[in-house]
C-alpha cells in the first residue's frame, strides 16, 4: 500500500504532464521526486504513495480544466486541502494526480443580513470567525486543527470539532456547494433559501471524502455570537466518576456546548506541550455552556452541583476569556502534543453510545495493558466520539503494524458496542477495510452504485472508504450493478 518516500513517480500518459502545465503554468506544477514527497500523505503519515504529479490550480476554472484533462487521459485524481486529515482520504493513488487547493483562498461574499459566506475550499476554519467577529458572528464547527485546516476538507470529511454536542457538524452549517464532477461538470448543490425544491443532495456530497466531486465554492451559516459563555475544568479521580458525571448532565436535561475528556497521559502531554495548568488526575472533563445569560448562569450551577456530587477532586471555573482560552488551549493541542512524550503515535476516531463509554474505555485500557503500546483517550464525551491516541516508535521494527492492529481492534469494541467506525475523521484508506465490519454487501454495493451515477470511471479518489484487494488483501466482495443505477442522479445534478 505505501511507497517509499522519493521514489520514482510512475509514468505519465503521453502529453499529459504538458496540458497540466499549460492550465497552472510551471510554477504550480510539481513533478520533480523531492517535491512530490511533500504531498505523500496527509496526517495518517504511515500510510503514503508517490503521486503522478501535483497541481496547484489558481482558481475554479483552473480546477474543471485539471479534472478534464484527467478525465480525457483517464488519470485518476485526488483533491488536497491543506493535508491535516488523519484518514488518509487526501493519500495520492498511483498513477494519479494531486489537485492541491491551497491557492484557491479567498473570501467572496459576506451577507450578514442573511448570516451567511461564501468562500473557496482552501479558506482556513478559523479564518471565517475571524473575519466577522467584530461584528459578532462566528462559524459553530470548531475541529481542533481549526487553525489549519481548510473549510474544502471539513466539508469533504464532515467535520466536527468540541462544540458539535450542540451545534452539530459541518453539514448543518453549508447551505450551497459549487462542485466539479469528475466529468468536469459544474454543478450547484443547495442554495442561499431556506428550502430549496428538489432532493436534498447536500448530504450526499458532504462527508463523501472527496470521492463524488471537488468542491470550488462553499457558502456556510454563520451565528451570532452568544450572550454568555460559561466553561468548567473538572478533575476526577477515575474515567468512570468523569463519565457518570457525563451521563448526569444529559440526563438533566443540560445540553452542553462542549463536553470534552481527557485521561492521564493525554492531560501529560498537554502539560508537556502548552502549559494549560491541569491539576494531576486520572480524567479531566472540560464542560462549557453558552446561551442567553440567566439560562446560562441556571444550568452552569446545575453543572458544577452535578461534579461536586460525582467526587471531583478539582473545579476551576474560568473567570475571563483569557481563563477560558488557556483551558481550551490545553484540549486543542492534545494531538499534536503526543509529540512530547512519543516519537509516533496513531489517531484513532470512532463513535459509541454514551452509555457504553465506560465499557469500552475499559476494554481499551486492557488492550493497552496486553498490547504493550500506551493509549492515550481524548474525546468529546458528549456525543461518545472516541480519539484513542496510539503511542508507538516507528524505528523498532513492526511496530508500525502492530499499532495500527490495535487501532483497528478499537475500532471493533465501537461496533460491538453498536457505535460507528467514524465520527468525523472519515474512513480514507485508514478504516476503509473495516467498512464491511458495519455495513453489509448490499449496503455498500448501494453506496458503489451512487458513486458510479456521478463518476462511472472511477477516477475521483478511487480506493478510498470502500475495501478494495489491493487495500485490504482480499476482494470486498462483487460489485452488483442495478438496472436502475445511473437513471435520473447524475442528469438531476
Amino acid at each position: 500500500m505505501t511507497t517509499r518516500v522519493g521514489s520514482p513517480p510512475p509514468a505519465a500518459p503521453p502529453g499529459f504532464i504538458d496540458t497540466l502545465r499549460a492550465i497552472v503554468g510551471d510554477e504550480w506544477l510539481y513533478t520533480d521526486p523531492h517535491a512530490l514527497a511533500v504531498y505523500e500523505c496527509d496526517g495518517l503519515t504511515h500510510a503514503r504513495e508517490t503521486p503522478l504529479a501535483v497541481a496547484l490550480p489558481a482558481d475554479a476554472g483552473q480546477v474543471r480544466s485539471l479534472v478534464v484533462a484527467c478525465a480525457e487521459a483517464g488519470v485518476p485524481f485526488v483533491a488536497r486541502g491543506h493535508g491535516t486529515g488523519l484518514s488518509g482520504g487526501a493519500q495520492p493513488v498511483p498513477g494519479g494526480i494531486v489537485i492541491g487547493l491551497a491557492r484557491l483562498n479567498r473570501i467572496l461574499h459576506v451577507d450578514l443580513a442573511n448570516q451567511l459566506m461564501t468562500v473557496e475550499p482552501g479558506v482556513t476554519n478559523l479564518d471565517i470567525t475571524r473575519h466577522v467577529a467584530p461584528y459578532g458572528y462566528y462559524y459553530a464547527p470548531d475541529p481542533s486543527s481549526q487553525q489549519v485546516c481548510s473549510i474544502g476538507g471539513n466539508v469533504a470529511e464532515n467535520s466536527g470539532g468540541a462544540h458539535c454536542l450542540k451545534y452539530g457538524f459541518t453539514v448543518h452549517h453549508v447551505v450551497a456547494l459549487e462542485v466539479v464532477l469528475a466529468d468536469g461538470r459544474v454543478v450547484t448543490i443547495g442554495s442561499d433559501t431556506a428550502d430549496e425544491p428538489g432532493p436534498g443532495l447536500l448530504p450526499l456530497l458532504i462527508g463523501s471524502e472527496g470521492t463524488l466531486g471537488i468542491a470550488t465554492r462553499v457558502t456556510v451559516r454563520l451565528l451570532r455570537r452568544p450572550e454568555r459563555v460559561k466553561t468548567l475544568l473538572a478533575a476526577f479521580d477515575s474515567i468512570d466518576t468523569g463519565g457518570q458525571a457525563v451521563a448526569d448532565i444529559i440526563a438533566a436535561g443540560i445540553v452542553p456546548a462542549a463536553i470534552e475528556m481527557m485521561d492521564r497521559l493525554a492531560i501529560a502531554a498537554a502539560e508537556a506541550a502548552v502549559h494549560p495548568g491541569f491539576p494531576d488526575a486520572a480524567a479531566v472533563l472540560i464542560v462549557e455552556l453558552d446561551g442567553p445569560g440567566a439560562e446560562v448562569a441556571a444550568r452552569f450551577e446545575e453543572v458544577v452541583a452535578i461534579c461536586r456530587a460525582r467526587q471531583a477532586t478539582h473545579l476551576e471555573i474560568a473567570a475571563d476569556e483569557a481563563q477560558r482560552a488557556r483551558i481550551w488551549k490545553g484540549r486543542k493541542a492534545a494531538f499534536a502534543a503526543m509529540g512530547r512524550i512519543s516519537p509516533n503515535y496513531y489517531v484513532q476516531d470512532g463513535v459509541v453510545p454514551r452509555s457504553k463509554l465506560s465499557e469500552v474505555l475499559h476494554r481499551i485500557a486492557d488492550l493497552e495493558r496486553r498490547s504493550g503500546l500506551r493509549i492515550a483517550n481524548v474525546f468529546h464525551a458528549g456525543d461518545g466520539n472516541l480519539h484513542p491516541l496510539i503511542c508507538y516508535d516507528a524505528a523498532v521494527p513492526g511496530q508500525t503494524e502492530h499499532a495500527a492492529a490495535v487501532a483497528s481492534e478499537i475500532l471493533t469494541y465501537c461496533l460491538e458496542a453498536g457505535g460507528s467506525l467514524t465520527g468525523e475523521h472519515g474512513i480514507g484508506v485508514d478504516k476503509a477495510c473495516s467498512m464491511p465490519k458495519m455495513f453489509s454487501a448490499d449496503d455498500l454495493s448501494a453506496m458503489q452504485r451512487v458513486r458510479r451515477a456521478l463518476d462511472p470511471a472511477m477516477l475521483c479518489n478511487p480506493g478510498k472508504v470502500f475495501p478494495t484487494p489491493r487495500l485490504c488483501g482480499e476482494a470486498p466482495g462483487p460489485y452488483r450493478p442495478h438496472p436502475v443505477e445511473r437513471a435520473g442522479l447524475a442528469e438531476r445534478l
